[in-house]
C-alpha cells in the first residue's frame, strides 16, 4: 500500500492564500493612500473610477461609459457633467458623426491620476526602505517569478496599452 503525501499541496494552497491575501491588502492600502487626498478635495470614488476607465480604455462614447459604470445613460451623463465642471474630463464630438459624444480625460483628471500615482510610489519607496539588501533581492526575485506566472496566464502582451499604468523599472528590459 502506498501513502500519498498531501502536506506539500496543502502547504502550497496555504501559501497561495497567504500571498493573495497579502497582495490584496497591500493594493487596498495603496489605493486608500493614493485616493484619500483626492476624496477630501471633492473627487468622488465614482469620479476616480471614471478616470481609471478612461486611462485604461482611452476616449469612450457616453453609451459605453454608462455600460462600464453599469448605470443608465442619464446617470452617466450626470456624472460626466459634474466631472466636466471640475475639469476632470471633457466631451468631444466625433467629426465624422456629430451624434457620437466621446468622454476624454481632461487636464484636471490627468493631474489627479498623476498625484494619486505619486503618492502610491512615495509610499512604496518608503515601505521598501525598511528592507535590507538581501530582503530587497528576495522580493525582486519573487516579483520576477510572479511576473513570469502572469505572462503564462495572460500571454506576453498582457500589458500592451497599459505601460502608462506600469512603467518599467530602470535597468529592466
Amino acid at each position: 500500500m502506498r501513502t500519498i503525501d498531501t502536506s506539500t499541496s496543502v502547504d502550497a494552497e496555504a501559501a497561495k492564500s497567504r500571498i493573495a491575501s497579502g497582495i490584496h491588502d497591500m493594493i487596498a492600502g495603496f489605493r486608500c493612500a493614493g485616493t484619500g487626498r483626492l476624496v477630501k478635495a471633492g473627487v468622488s470614488m465614482t469620479h476616480m473610477h471614471v478616470m481609471w476607465l478612461l486611462q485604461h480604455h482611452g476616449d469612450l462614447p457616453m453609451s459605453r461609459m454608462a455600460e462600464l459604470l453599469d448605470v443608465s445613460f442619464s446617470n452617466a451623463t450626470g456624472i460626466v457633467d459634474r466631472m466636466e465642471e471640475r475639469g476632470l474630463v471633457e466631451r468631444v464630438r466625433v467629426p465624422d458623426d456629430r451624434r457620437v459624444v466621446l468622454v476624454r480625460m481632461g487636464e484636471g483628471g490627468r493631474q489627479a491620476l498623476e498625484e494619486t500615482e505619486a503618492v502610491k510610489q512615495d509610499r512604496l519607496q518608503a515601505i521598501l526602505g525598511h528592507l535590507d539588501k538581501t530582503q530587497l533581492n528576495r522580493v525582486a526575485t519573487a516579483l520576477d517569478d510572479i511576473r513570469g506566472a502572469v505572462i503564462e496566464e495572460f500571454g506576453p502582451d498582457y500589458l500592451v496599452g497599459h505601460d502608462h499604468l506600469h512603467p518599467q523599472t530602470p535597468g529592466r528590459d
